[in-house]
């Protein structure tokens, strides 16, 4: 019996030297697993600087320039220029008319911790004067896109109440819808954004290179489809097209002024309905934005059809999240232009 129980004894005693090691070789692959992850996922985390020093995500998204965008075109030429070195606020929301919109306190804040700001001028943002002035953002790289283009006069008549800025009201605003006035407003947002990181400028300038590459393109498009049309006249509900038709030998007919909320009087619309019938016009344009309802109305008086022609100054939830830009919604636009005209 005692010879049985040395017998178990030393069975336990072996089995208790096999199993020690085992645990602890089990308790080091499980530590050096844990480590490979972590190890992985603050690799994952980094990223190198231009500089050539290691930076997390964190860091790299912190070191973007902060944009704010006064209006479409201008958030849409930000991000083609800035790319994955900014980030790009748009202050009117999507789907918003941003002839009379105002920025709110929210928009103020977001602009004193901006880098950049790009709005386009010669009127359209009638707020931008009074909001600098009131800005304590003593860093902030304002850029007006549309400086050093030659600006169309207004057809308006003044507004009964006085205006907050001088020129407004004083040009056409549309500066954008002539392409190659769109390659200079983009070009003053690049020299913006050189100025306020000039560490990127390379970046910058050949996003800007590519770019402009385009606005050529996309400018003898229109030249090559316009030019052979024998009609030249558009008419319209908004008169956003002044540059776009000064560019193209185009005539627009707008039913209302420049600001899209404006409403013909009825001598007004028999002289458009006149025009039409006389000149074998056969769309009438509105826009995206805008109630399509006096478009209509004229339309239908004059057995003309009514479309949408964009001037681009929103667009749309559905639109952006299909990926429409700039670039696309110009080239529905003379494709809209060719079958009204032809």
């Amino acid at each position: 019996m005692k010879r049985k129980l040395n017998i178990i004894a030393g069975a336990l005693m072996m089995t208790a030297f096999i199993c020690v090691p085992m645990l602890s070789g089990c308790s080091k692959t499980k530590s050096v697993s844990t480590e490979t992850t972590v190890e992985k996922a603050a690799k994952k985390s980094e990223a190198v600087s231009k500089d050539g020093t290691v930076e997390t995500e964190k860091e790299a998204e912190e070191s973007k320039l902060k944009v704010m965008a006064s209006f479409y075109p201008m958030y849409d030429f930000a991000v083609k220029i800035g790319g994955d070195k900014v980030k790009v606020m748009d202050m009117v929301p999507a789907g918003t008319e941003p002839h009379d919109w105002e920025p709110a306190a929210t928009d103020i804040k977001n602009l004193e911790d901006a880098d950049v700001f790009v709005y386009s001028g010669a009127g359209m943002e009638h707020w931008v004067s009074t909001v600098l002035a009131s800005l304590e953002n003593r860093n902030l790289v304002s850029v007006e896109a549309s400086e050093g283009i030659t600006l169309r006069l207004g057809h308006e008549e003044k507004e009964e109440h006085e205006e907050t800025d001088e020129d407004h009201g004083q040009y056409d605003p549309h500066v954008w819808l002539s392409p190659l006035n769109a390659k200079k407003e983009m070009e003053n947002i690049k020299d913006a954004f050189v100025k306020a990181d000039p560490n990127n400028q390379s970046y910058y300038e050949a996003n800007y290179t590519e770019y402009a590459a385009k606005f050529g393109q996309l400018d003898q498009e229109y030249r090559d489809t316009i030019s052979g049309l024998t009609n030249k006249n558009i008419v319209v509900a908004h008169e956003a097209f002044g540059y776009l038709c000064d560019a193209y030998g185009l005539k627009q007919v707008g039913i209302e002024g420049l600001s899209p909320d404006s409403e013909p009087d009825p001598a007004k619309m028999a002289e458009v309905i006149d025009f039409v019938r006389e000149n074998h016009v056969k769309v009438i344009f509105f826009e995206e934005l805008v109630s399509p309802k006096v478009a209509e109305t004229i339309a239908y008086e004059t057995g003309a059809s009514a479309e949408m022609l964009n001037p681009l100054e929103g667009l749309g939830d559905e639109e952006l999240a299909a990926g429409e830009d700039y670039f696309s919604v110009m080239e529905s636009n003379l494709e809209k232009l060719k079958a009204a005209l032809e």
